[in-house]
């Protein structure tokens, strides 16, 4: 049995089953150990048998995965699929907090579909809901999608869903009778042409029910409304950066547009807004160091380690000549409990040549410094996602499992403002990224602050709000089994 291997490697960031859902997030090796094949339709021969895909399973973590010494036997008969397999083999990892749901089986085709389309099919939002209080807001909108169209933009609330207005469900019923996993439901599959009825309210505006029909639409990582801002402070003009994605391929072209702009104006203060960024093909974080890494060509930038076995296959990344590139002198790095993997990789490759100029802004990131290969069982469609590596930055740090705010020196707590748009120097966490730039002070972040909070939807408001302190935790919206899109971009719909 060939096995090929990826050069791409994901990250999710599930929550139990019995939480009702959970987020996601992906990162990439730089350099692949094979080229993925191309597939062929799903066999329903032997070859493809549930004990085969086990078999396959078997061997790609027997001999890759990180922590050989924290994968669990398991009596096949007492497991159903390969998801729940893979789940019992790495149990021990993810009690060890090495591997919490990052190693899984996926299709090839669907996930080399979503790197080289760029565009997915649905209402085209991503959206996030306060467990506490049964409430789902929009984060985030993507332009030329069906939901903008209709006028739901970050800030929404969602208050109901249904097939027709005659059916609609209440979203508090819905989180009351059957958790998160009801709401992903009702919302419907990611098929064009679905339609649903959404009722919803604008920050501070008047109910509205809308007919919105799923269609195709762009993956856009760097947004044409708010993905380069430069924003005056004063004297000083600061580029601000919103990245949603790293697994879309041409969010390389599209931030080297961004720092042409910001390389012409002469600007090197950043602010670089990873909040949700789960993560994605580590090549283009790569290519975002190069990005900031004027005057450091042929520097370290970070290493992949392997488990000793395979100690043959390390590698080190070098920082590389962009001609847009920049020799930035502070940069706050906006992050949340959703921000992963490659997010992480890059603020983590930053921390030797930057120091106490840099910050993490919001709060904690996810805490995932290991990433995965893509091996391949091309005849049955199956790829499994196994955790094999380790990321280090150039001083050899990498040991951020808790998050990054416990390796970076500088962080400031923040809420994330949904009533404001992003790249709005207001908004709770650019306001605060804003301070560190000028000096100004901020409230830490705790070592443990995983959450991803909200802003002027609930009772707190004033300048609690706006630092995003005691503000409800919320989570992104993730059903049981996400699709290759939902496992990149968590909360998208």
């Amino acid at each position: 049995m060939r096995v090929g291997r990826t050069a791409l490697s994901l990250v999710l960031a599930f929550q139990l089953a019995a939480c009702g859902g959970g987020g996601s997030s992906s990162s990439a090796p730089p350099t692949g150990g094979g080229v993925t094949p191309t597939p062929t339709p799903t066999s329903t021969s032997a070859a493809c048998s549930l004990s085969a895909r086990q078999d396959f399973a078997d061997q790609v973590l027997n001999e890759w995965y990180l922590f050989p010494d924290l994968l669990a036997s398991v009596n096949r008969a007492t497991v159903s699929n390969l998801d729940d397999y893979l789940d019992a083999r790495v149990a021990p990892a993810r009690a060890a907090n090495r591997d919490r749901f990052f190693t899984f089986a996926t299709s090839i085709a669907e996930e080399n579909a979503l790197i080289n389309s760029g565009s997915s099919a649905g209402f085209g939002i991503r959206l996030s809901y306060d467990a506490a209080n049964r409430r789902l807001f929009v984060v985030e909108a993507y332009e030329g999608a069906a939901a903008l169209g209709a006028g739901i933009d970050r800030g929404t609330e969602i208050t109901a869903i249904g097939t027709t207005s005659a059916n609609l469900q209440s979203v508090s019923s819905l989180f009351a009778t059957g958790g998160s996993q009801a709401v992903a439901d009702a919302l419907g599959p990611s098929t064009p042409g679905v339609s649903r009825v959404l009722r919803f309210v604008q920050p501070g505006g008047a109910s509205q029910e809308r007919t919105v029909t799923k269609t195709e639409f762009a993956l856009d990582p760097v947004s044409d409304r708010y993905g380069l801002v430069i924003l005056n402070d004063g004297p000083r003009r600061i580029g601000y950066i919103n990245l949603r994605t790293f697994i879309i391929a041409d969010a390389t072209n599209q931030l080297r547009s961004a720092f042409g702009t910001l390389n012409a104006q002469g600007v090197t203060e950043l602010i670089i807004d990873l909040r949700y960024n789960g993560g994605g093909l580590v090549s283009v974080g790569d290519s975002l160091g190069d990005l900031m890494g004027r005057g450091r060509v042929g520097q370290v930038w970070s290493r992949e380690v392997l488990r000793a076995s395979k100690a043959a296959e390390n590698s080190t990344q070098l920082f590389r000549n962009e001609a847009n590139a920049i020799t930035p002198t502070k940069v706050a790095f906006i992050t949340t409990g959703a921000s992963a993997s490659a997010s992480e990789l890059v603020v983590n490759s930053m921390l030797p040549y930057l120091g106490n100029n840099m910050a993490l802004v919001g709060a904690n990131s996810f805490g995932k410094p290991v990433g995965q290969f893509g091996f391949d069982l091309a005849a049955c469609d199956l790829r499994i996602r196994a955790v094999s590596f380790q990321t280090v930055n150039a001083s050899n740090q990498g040991e951020y499992y808790t998050g990054l705010a416990s390796v970076v020196p500088n962080t400031c707590r923040a809420g994330d403002d949904i009533t404001r748009p992003l790249g709005d120097p207001q908004e709770a966490s650019i306001a605060a990224a804003l301070d560190f730039l000028a000096g100004r002070a901020c409230t830490p972040i705790g070592a443990i602050d995983t959450g991803s909070e909200i802003a002027g939807t609930g009772a707190t408001g004033g300048q609690s709000a706006r630092q995003g302190l005691d503000l409800p935790e919320r989570e992104p919206l993730q059903p049981r089994k996400p699709l290759p899109v939902q496992r990149e971009l968590p909360g998208l719909f």
